[in-house]
């Protein structure tokens, strides 16, 4: 896989009594998509925000390209870019104005502006559009200028926070392509998402976060391998048989299924066999299913049975944080300490 671009060990993070993150360990390969998956308030932003030196862990270690995130923070910022869950440039300014702006923030060199701008205004399909107020763009448009202005500085490792938030379909497949354009250039992304479909196409690998916890750290493949190959879902037309029918299964298999209302979901990796006696045995009990239908795994299978439930939307956030900001040292939710130096209980 190469060698690692971000390696995270023993990582915590307590506000007050919550610990945000509890001992997360976890590598990124460089020139990967790298998924880091969780329902809110799992611990995934506050991972991110560690990692990209606006919060100082409490604990534990994170290295970026070589650089540990609190003593040599400034080194990490000039190294890194970062888009936010929601869309961070100035609507007043144009599309070129924001991407100039960001590259002055980032100490660009004057000559690099215009052509730096230019270049991603063409790559991100901006062009038309680079010289009107941001406040005329499209939900989509503003997500791809938001990436674009982390990329000014074209830095080597990326973050993005659930980029894609809010989108529509179009957009989302859109900026799934550029992702994996900047992959394939070398840039190394870690990626934070609750559309597990975008993890699922994006991701080499994923680690699943639960309540400050890894849960879960394998190849997207392999996940949902372990679940089972098959998914059958039953929808019983209302929520009494479907309890009913729940009981005959657990009798018949041993184990109840999944009950989501008047839909019963099963996983097998013998989904067929699975399917043949679970009919039999509904039909015995004049359970007969409304529908039937039989699928591969997904990641949502897979996140329900490790967390118990289904991704929720993302909620709306407190505050965003400027796409060019953290690699300009302009914002910093926790000043970060000097280089040099270490934080209060975080890496010696």
């Amino acid at each position: 896989m190469g060698q690692a671009a971000i390696s995270v060990v023993g990582l915590t993070k307590r506000f007050g009594p919550v610990a945000a993150l509890d001992g997360v360990d976890f590598e990124v390969p460089a020139g990967t998509v790298f998924g880091l998956l969780g329902p809110n308030g799992a611990g995934k932003t506050t991972a991110i925000r560690i990692l990209t030196t606006i919060l100082r862990p409490s604990g534990g270690h994170a290295v970026v390209l070589g650089h540990d995130v609190v003593r040599e923070a400034a080194t990490v910022r000039r190294l890194i870019g970062l888009a936010g869950q929601y869309a961070a440039v100035d609507p007043n300014l144009t599309g070129r104005e924001n991407l100039r702006l960001i590259g002055r923030l980032t100490q660009l060199p004057r000559a690099r502006l215009r052509p730096r701008a230019a270049e991603l205004l063409d790559r991100f399909d901006l062009t038309e559009a680079a010289d009107r107020p941001v406040r005329t763009y499209s939900g989509g448009m503003r997500r791809r200028l938001d990436v674009a202005a982390a990329l000014v500085p074209e830095p080597p490792v990326l973050f993005l926070d659930e980029p894609t938030t809010g989108l529509d379909p179009q957009s989302r497949t859109a900026l799934w392509e550029l992702i994996r354009e900047l992959v394939r250039d070398g840039t190394t992304v870690l990626l934070t998402t609750q559309y597990l479909e975008e993890a699922d196409r994006l991701a080499t690998r994923i680690v699943v976060v639960n309540e400050g916890r890894i849960i879960a750290d394998d190849t997207p493949a392999v996940l949902k391998t372990r679940l089972g190959n098959t998914v059958i879902e039953l929808g019983m037309g209302d929520e009494a048989r479907a309890v009913r029918a729940a009981a005959v299964i657990a009798g018949r298999t041993g184990e109840p299924p999944e009950r989501e209302g008047a839909l019963l979901r099963l996983a097998s990796r013998d989904g067929s066999r699975l399917l043949l006696d679970v009919l039999h045995s509904l039909d015995t009990g004049d359970l007969v299913p409304h529908t039937v239908t039989v699928r591969e795994s997904s990641l949502d299978d897979v996140f329900l049975a490790l967390t118990g439930h289904r991704t929720q939307g993302p909620a709306p956030a407190a505050g965003a944080v400027p796409a060019g900001a953290v690699a300009a040292g302009a914002v910093a939710a926790e000043p970060a300490p000097a280089e040099g130096t270490a934080s209060p209980g975080g890496p010696s």
